[in-house]
């Protein structure tokens, strides 16, 4: 049945490319009200340290994407709730390429600035162990070009750019005090007029330790006579939001706390971007840490006060706003279609659903996209050689959470190497801990476990919790995900909510059968917690493996 509807797609597509472009909406978590407001957060999914730029009526998001690849995945709008998955600025590999491939968690890409000037897309980001990099393009949806270290340097991290009137090009940095061993200031140089080498060395311009401490983050504008550096301070999970002004662009700034969590519900209300409209709107793009699921994208509305910008509602007038939890949508001069970021992959085209991410540089011998089958094919590939859990493998590829209750689901056939055992697939629930249901064939049988890794990150390893055999690899995966009931009235108030999956699978796609224990879910290294899948074989010399064939990954509310 599938492959008719295949066919019928690829057809379609020919004679009607409206209808194949009609926009995704997911069941899970809509922020569009429909009746002109909208609900925070607009992205329940983790687009960390989100940063924006407008270009005539379209809107441009991207945000750290860290080790996983496609990096810096590129998000468009029309009204700025409704958001879809353009592409990616660095689809394939983040410099240096290593191999065998590992995963950097938590490394490469932190804190990038999108903007536009004259005609050209551009993309500054830090990687805490080499320094500030840059692509640029013509489309947002790309080609990207390749990735430029632009300043060199151990710790240099969350970089944005500035052209001035008189043509000359600033970038605004923090450090990481992981790497550079000082923290909490901001540091200023001058870029060549292609803003492709900084030319001077960086001169600290601001120093938060005394009432700002874990400053990070800023975001370099110019309006009227002032520079503004917008940052966030306080701390991932329980910060604020600043704006740092003055009118020469070396200092001195003064700072004003122009965002907090006041009464409301939203910790840490702080790092994003300053976006207007065509309409003279202003409003402001930020994240809130919310643990497991990561860091979910928020939009408050903004206004200007004796130069000085408030952010979200100032209930008591002193210029400190706090975050909204519902609001009217931004006045774009027209209304545009419901969307969300893609969730589902039937796996019909000859690429896969711009949501998904590997975790680490893109091989090219891990997959084969089959459109034409209906299929994506992943090739068993070897671990590393001191191999302890998934944490250490690169070929998992996964997408966001995207809601705070849902389910993934996947359709999957296990067609193992006959000549040796050990090759596994199956649907995972990755983090510092993961859980997932394992495929792996083993004494010429396939066996279906439930599995939890506790610690992965530490080395630890697998337990299986319970285990059935399968007489064939075709074989539906569920992961149940939901917030504990508990503390589900306050959920919004704890960066550190439970979060519990529980694993089910099916041999017809209708009756499902639990298996194994209920996971607490848990974020990874500065991302939050992902679902997908992997196909991997032991780290044994061999010219071949098995494979899995995925028929389709499918989010829906249980």
């Amino acid at each position: 049945m599938k492959k008719l509807t295949v066919t019928l797609a690829l057809f379609l597509a020919i004679v009607s490319p409206l209808a194949a472009q009609s926009p995704y909406v997911s069941e899970v978590w809509v922020a569009d009200q429909g009746n002109g407001t909208y609900r925070n957060p607009i992205l329940y999914a983790d687009y960390s340290d989100p940063d924006a730029c407008r270009v005539g009526d379209d809107y441009y998001m991207t945000s750290s994407s860290f080790n996983c690849l496609p990096g810096l995945q590129i998000l468009h709008s029309r009204d700025l709730v409704n958001w879809t998955i353009i592409g990616a600025a660095v689809p394939y590999a983040l410099p240096p390429v290593v191999s065998p491939e590992r995963p950097e968690h938590g490394n490469r890409v932190w804190a990038p600035a999108i903007r536009h000037h004259n005609g050209e897309f551009y993309i500054f980001w830090g990687d805490p162990d080499q320094g500030a990099y840059m692509v640029k393009s013509s489309d947002p949806k790309g080609p990207w070009s390749e990735p430029m270290l632009v300043k060199a340097g151990k710790g240099i991290i969350d970089t944005c750019p500035l052209w001035d009137e008189d043509g000359r090009v600033y970038l605004v940095h923090a450090y990481a005090g992981s790497r550079a061993e000082l923290k909490s200031v901001i540091a200023l140089c001058e870029l060549n007029r292609e803003a492709t080498q900084a030319i001077t060395p960086s001169r600290i311009i601001f120093d938060g330790h005394e009432a700002h401490e874990t400053c990070e983050g800023p975001k370099f504008y110019k309006r009227g006579e002032y520079y503004y550096i917008f940052l966030p301070a306080g701390g991932v999970a329980t910060g604020w939001q600043v704006v740092m002004r003055s009118k020469n662009i070396y200092g001195p700034y003064e700072w004003k706390t122009v965002m907090a969590q006041g009464k409301s519900p939203i910790n840490g209300p702080h790092q994003g971007a300053w976006i207007d409209t065509e309409t003279g709107e202003d409003w402001f793009l930020h994240f809130q840490d919310v643990g497991a699921y990561g860091r979910l994208v928020h939009l408050q509305p903004m206004k200007w006060v004796n130069n000085w910008p408030v952010i979200g509602v100032d209930k008591d007038g002193d210029g400190c706003g706090e975050p909204v939890l519902s609001y009217q949508k931004p006045n774009v001069g027209k209304t545009y279609p419901i969307c969300t970021p893609q969730e589902n992959d039937e796996f019909d085209g000859f690429t896969l659903s711009p949501q998904w991410q590997w975790h680490a540089n893109i091989n090219e011998k891990w997959a084969y996209y089959a459109g034409d089958q209906g299929i994506a094919r992943l090739y068993s590939y070897p671990v590393v050689s001191d191999y302890k859990n998934l944490w250490d493998v690169s070929n998992l590829l996964l997408q966001k959470t995207p809601s705070d209750n849902f389910a993934a689901t996947i359709k999957l056939t296990f067609k193992p190497s006959e000549k040796y055992t050990g090759e596994r697939t199956g649907l995972v629930v990755m983090g510092r801990d993961y859980a997932g249901l394992i495929l792996e064939n083993t004494d010429n049988r396939l066996i279906l476990s439930q599995v939890t890794c506790l610690k992965a990150e530490k080395g630890a390893a697998e337990q299986a919790n319970a285990s059935v055999n399968l007489k064939n690899g075709t074989v539906y995966l569920k992961a149940n995900f939901s917030t504990d009931p508990d503390r589900q009235k306050k959920y919004l108030e704890k960066s550190d909510r439970i979060v519990l999956c529980h694993f089910s699978y099916s041999l017809d796609g209708k009756k499902f059968q639990p298996l194994g224990t209920p996971f607490r879910v848990k974020e990874g290294q500065w991302i939050g917690a992902k679902v997908g899948t992997f196909c991997t074989r032991p780290s044994i010399k061999t010219n071949d493996g098995g494979w899995v064939d995925l028929d389709w990954f499918r989010i829906t509310k249980k």
